[in-house]
């Protein structure tokens, strides 16, 4: 059962490895062709590419936690990919599994600006509604969690979560007890 779970790993582990690579590579792009703070305006009054370095979280909270933002991450990551491990052989958790795998993607892509530069490379720069400027990575991670609170809201039952984490119900525990 572990080996046929670890071979379906492979197609999220692809995805992510894409989405990190669409990541990585925008902001390489970036660095290369942009000086700190320069911006160049693509749609006039509206939207610009912005290069700052971001040494906190979203919005720019909590600078210079480098080492606390690492720690945090690889926990997240840790317990994500055990939920994948749990659900990735079953279809009822398709969205979960598709949901966790963008979400890791954009968490493995600022871990490893904050890794590699000590700060995540943050470029897009929405001006109309001064939002703060933030990288593809960040999309990834917002929308991410976004449609998982829909789906642990809306979608998935309290006998869901507890095969999402991987508790046996109750009942079934019952079941087992009574077969041995």
């Amino acid at each position: 059962m572990k080996e046929k779970k670890i071979k379906i790993m492979i197609l999220p582990i692809i995805c992510m490895s894409l989405l990190i690579s669409i990541d990585q590579l925008t902001k390489f792009i970036i660095k290369s062709k942009f000086e700190l703070y320069e911006s160049r305006e693509v749609i006039k009054n509206t939207f610009a590419i912005t290069y700052i370095r971001n040494k906190g979280a979203a919005w720019g909270v909590m600078q210079g936690q480098r080492l606390f933002f690492l720690i945090l991450t690889s926990i997240i990551l840790i317990g994500s990919f055990y939920i994948l491990f749990n659900i990735i052989s079953n279809h009822k958790y398709i969205m979960l599994t598709i949901t966790l795998t963008i979400l890791n993607a954009g968490a493995i892509g600022n871990m490893i600006d904050r890794a590699k530069y000590g700060y995540v490379v943050d470029f897009l720069d929405f001006k109309l509604i001064d939002f703060p400027i933030f990288n593809v990575a960040d999309i990834y991670v917002t929308c991410s969690m976004i449609v998982l609170f829909i789906l642990l809201i809306f979608v998935y039952k309290d006998e869901d979560l507890e095969k999402i984490i991987g508790k046996k119900h109750k009942d079934t525990e019952n079941i087992e007890d009574n077969d041995r």
